[in-house]
């Protein structure tokens, strides 16, 4: 496995070395958010790293919104930008080790940062988190990468091995609102906890 400790990626935030950063909230993630009826869902968003996503679904109204990373220099965006933003949501843990429940959890550039050997972890814990029925959405890669990670590349059907002993996957397609540099190489995911 590689080097991918909290030091590591504190320091990626510290240096500002975060070329997966796109400066704001993913479009397909706020497509799929513009959607969300009920504003008091639990929803956690972990590797939440700068936190768009958050700042705009608390603004929207979504006050049960958690960010995790264990990273805790990321969390200095959300705190400049919504210094609203309730203190004892922000989780500087280990999301492997995260024991709470959630209704929804976002997912936007952590599944990509884990070590490709903790896949089948990160879906057995995902499914831990969420109540009955909750709902993992997101955003996976749709390509492989020549360089070595992170971010990991994938395909569809490595993640449908991964994730269908835990979840039922309602969708997995290309995005249709991907920014353009990643235009047809990102899967958006919709899967529901068993």
């Amino acid at each position: 496995m590689h080097d991918l400790s909290a030091t590591y990626w504190n320091q990626r935030y510290e240096n500002e070395h975060t070329p997966w950063d796109i400066g704001y909230a993913s479009p397909p993630l706020l497509e799929y958010i513009k959607r969300l009826k009920d504003k008091q869902i639990r929803i956690l968003i972990p590797g939440a790293g700068r936190a768009y996503e958050a700042i705009f679904l608390y603004r929207a109204g979504f006050e049960q919104v958690w960010v995790c990373d264990w990273a805790p220099a990321a969390f200095g965006h959300l705190l400049e930008h919504c210094p609203e933003f309730p203190r004892e949501r922000l989780l500087a843990a280990d999301f492997f080790e995260l024991d709470m429940e959630f209704d929804l959890m976002l997912e936007q550039t952590f599944f990509c940062a884990i070590d490709r050997a903790q896949r089948q972890a990160y879906a057995r814990q995902a499914a831990h988190l969420l109540r009955g029925g909750g709902l993992l959405a997101g955003v996976l890669f749709a390509q492989e990468f020549e360089q070595e990670g992170p971010p990991f590349g994938g395909m569809a059907a490595e993640y449908q091995n991964c994730f269908e002993p835990y979840f039922e996957i309602l969708i997995m397609e290309i995005s249709s609102h991907s920014i353009r540099p990643r235009a047809g190489r990102e899967l958006f995911v919709e899967m529901r906890a068993r």
